[in-house]
Formats: C-alpha cells, sequence, structure tokens
C-alpha cells in the first residue's frame, strides 16, 4: 500500500471513539484555568472583579464546548450551571485538605505550600472536580482529567472513586486509586498505594473491585489493599509493603516483619549477592 493510498484509508476509516471529543489540550488547559482561578490570585487575569467574573464566563463557554458532544445538546446549559453551582462547595472541602496537610506534615510551611506546590493536592484536586463531573453523568471528559493529572503527577485517581474529607496525599507518586474505592475521612495515604482489584475480568465491571478505607487510617508507602470485599478499618495502620487481600477490623496495626541479620565472613546469600 502506499503512502497516499494509507492517508486515504485512514481519512474515510470509522472513528475508534464513540463520540467526537475534541482536542484534549483545550481540556487539560481549562483543569489547569480552574485550578488556577480556584486558588492563585496573583495572576493579572484576576486583579479586579471584572476580569475575574470576565475569566469565570471564559471557563463556563470553555466547558460548555468541552461537554458538547458528550451529552444531549438541549441540556449543555443546565449542566454548565450545575457544575459551576457546585465549585463553592468543591472549593471549601479542598481548602479543608490542604490544611489537614499543613497540619499533618512537618515540611509544610503554609497551606499555601501545600496548594502551589504538593502533586498530592493537585491530584486531589482535579479528583475531586473529576469525580462531580462523573456523578453528573458526564462521560469521557472526567477520565480525561484524571489521566491528566496521573501524567503530571504521578497520581492515578478514578473519578468514580469515593474519598472523605479531610484527605492527605503525602508525597504521592506511584499511587493508585480505583473506581469502585471508597475511602473515609482524615485518611492519608503515601506513595506507592495500590487500593486495586482481585478481578479484572470484564464481566465484573458492575461490581465492586475495589476496597473501603474506613476513617483516620493511615496507609504507608508501598502498600497493596486488593479487593472489592476488603475493608480497613476505622482508625487502623497499615505498615509500608504490605500486601492485603483481606478486612482488618477497626484500630489494626498490619506491618511487614523485616529479619535482621547481621553480616560476618560467611557469604552472602545467593538472592542478596547482586551487583547494581
Amino acid at each position: 500500500m502506499t503512502e497516499n493510498n494509507f492517508i486515504d484509508d485512514l481519512f474515510h476509516a470509522k472513528s475508534t471513539a464513540p463520540v467526537h471529543f475534541g482536542d484534549k489540550s483545550m481540556a487539560e488547559k481549562f483543569i489547569d484555568d480552574l485550578f488556577s482561578l480556584l486558588f492563585i490570585r496573583d495572576d493579572a487575569r484576576y486583579n479586579t472583579k471584572d476580569k475575574l467574573e470576565s475569566h469565570y464566563q471564559t471557563l463556563q463557554l470553555s466547558f460548555a464546548g468541552l461537554i458538547r458532544n458528550l451529552i444531549d445538546a438541549q441540556d449543555i446549559e443546565s449542566y454548565v450551571q450545575q457544575f459551576f453551582r457546585y465549585l463553592p462547595s468543591i472549593r471549601d472541602v479542598l481548602v479543608a485538605d490542604a490544611e489537614a496537610t499543613l497540619q499533618f506534615d512537618p515540611a509544610a510551611s503554609s497551606a499555601d505550600e501545600v496548594i502551589l506546590a504538593y502533586p498530592g493536592f493537585y491530584a486531589t484536586a482535579v479528583y475531586r472536580l473529576s469525580h462531580h463531573l462523573f456523578l453528573m453523568g458526564v462521560k469521557t471528559l472526567p477520565r480525561i482529567l484524571s489521566e491528566y493529572a496521573h501524567s503530571k503527577t504521578g497520581i492515578d485517581i478514578h473519578p468514580g472513586a469515593v474519598i472523605g474529607n479531610p484527605f492527605i496525599i503525602d508525597h504521592g507518586t506511584g499511587i493508585v486509586i480505583g473506581e469502585t474505592a471508597e475511602i473515609g475521612n482524615n485518611v492519608k495515604i503515601y506513595q506507592g498505594v495500590t487500593l486495586g482489584a482481585l478481578n479484572v475480568e470484564k464481566s465484573a465491571a458492575s461490581q465492586k473491585r475495589h476496597p473501603t478505607v474506613k476513617n483516620n487510617v493511615i496507609i504507608y508507602s508501598g502498600a497493596t489493599i486488593l479487593g472489592g470485599g476488603t475493608v480497613v478499618g476505622e482508625g487502623s495502620i497499615i505498615g509500608g509493603n504490605v500486601w492485603l487481600t483481606y478486612s482488618v477490623p477497626a484500630h489494626s496495626v498490619v506491618y511487614r516483619n523485616s529479619e535482621i541479620k547481621v553480616r560476618d565472613n560467611n557469604p552472602l546469600p545467593e538472592g542478596l549477592n547482586f551487583v547494581i
């Protein structure tokens, strides 16, 4: 096949996408502009009330354009109004997330630092905004936004997950939170944590596949918690590198034993005798 024939075939081929979404970069710009509107006040776009209102209206128009092919065209205005009506309450929840992170993390010097510099906060913000879109029944866009946050932060939170407030992510790289995960209030999660599924078959798509984490739980780095029936009881601590596929009661401490051996003149065990 010649190059011209290949291009011709591509042009006439049926799209693999269920809908025409448009430019993904528009969605990425929208979520960054929305984050900026909610939290950043030193931008020239916001230094007068008139400019702020104008930018707010521009974001509404951008949002309408993004969802135009994702919902019934007659409902666009109501969807725009519903989403933007909830922005104040979403912002209040996110401010509580930032304040809780400040209180918990000795390395944080201010809530502004958390908001501007912490990837975990950015990922949580995009999650809370995309989760609301998910609840509204908007297709495709919530996943595009969550995957954009994933690409920027290394934190993968499905917009269908249910996460309480406050929610604290420390460091964050490598965190995965699945679609049907449920997380309570005042939960702290470190880098490399997975809240995943035991059964990844397509036939289980409508089932609860991911764990439930109750209030006041801390999950340390590298822990993997799997299964829709797995419940981490309130006030529990899950240690680093724990592999958990069963429920634990409230106020449990789950950790992985570490065996300590003092080196002597004997050769190292084969499993430890490696070169990096």
